[in-house]
């Protein structure tokens, strides 16, 4: 049984079909998801959901892109969600330079006033980087108390270690399935088994065979696969310690 750590059952590519979908997961193999919010609204959303079935958690939190749509009274409104039981941590929150869709200096500021609040509920955190590494480091070294993990990590073996040394998880998805992911796949073979993560990323990153259609996390059971094909260990094992490690990440029971 797999746990899909990181989905976006809120996206609306899933309206039509949402209930059935998510009714099917776990004769499919998926036992556990976390449904990532990635704005107040989507985050509310992902409650909802979380609400409908027992096997589906949220996070809470403002992604990059839409860092600029916070004001003054969001950091208050999250902290209100975040008392919900099935909010698990903050996020996904982070550094987004590759698309810019907010500015970078407001970006830096509420990746911070997200990180304080997880530091202030004690939350983990589900951190979005792309593009950002010297400035996201430089901001998470700033709370050394609050960790979590990295999403669909895409960054080098020397980050991979920095962030393994201070407590955090990595999560892999169906980028590790790619011919071109080398990097991401080097990190996989070396990572310590107890901070690997597993993810899917819905509707986004489907694994091969299966590209160009919407992904789910039906289709996780790829991205187990060729973990378990890079770190020389069997499916049962990649399924058992990842599902051990989210649930310790997200103390759910």
């Amino acid at each position: 049984m797999l746990f899909d750590t990181h989905a976006h059952y809120d996206d609306p590519r899933f309206d039509e079909d949402r209930d059935a979908l998510l009714a099917s997961l776990p004769a499919g193999g998926v036992t556990l998801v976390v449904n990532a919010g990635s704005s107040e609204a989507s985050s509310a959303l992902a409650l909802e959901i979380a609400d409908r079935y027992p096997f589906v958690y949220a996070t809470v939190g403002v992604h990059p892109h839409d860092a600029k749509e916070m004001d003054e009274g969001s950091v208050a409104r999250l902290e209100d969600m975040l008392r919900h039981p099935k909010a698990v941590a903050v996020g996904e929150i982070g550094l987004d330079y590759h698309y810019d869709n907010s500015p970078r200096d407001v970006q830096k500021q509420r990746f911070y006033d997200q990180l304080a609040l997880a530091q202030s509920v004690k939350k983990p955190v589900v951190i979005h980087e792309r593009d950002a590494t010297a400035d996201t480091l430089d901001i998470v070294r700033a709370f050394p108390d609050v960790t979590g993990v990295f999403h669909c990590f895409s960054g080098s073996w020397e980050t991979a270690k920095w962030l393994l040394a201070r407590g955090w998880h990595l999560s892999f998805g169906g980028v590790i399935t790619f011919k071109n992911a080398r990097r991401a796949c080097e990190v996989v073979a070396r990572m310590p088994i107890d901070r690997l993560l597993l993810e899917t990323d819905c509707p986004y990153l489907t694994p091969e065979p299966f590209r160009g259609r919407r992904n789910s996390s039906l289709y996780l059971y790829r991205v187990a696969e060729r973990a378990a094909e890079l770190m020389g260990l069997s499916y049962e094992q990649i399924a058992e310690k990842t599902m051990e490690n989210g649930k310790r990440l997200f103390g759910i029971a």
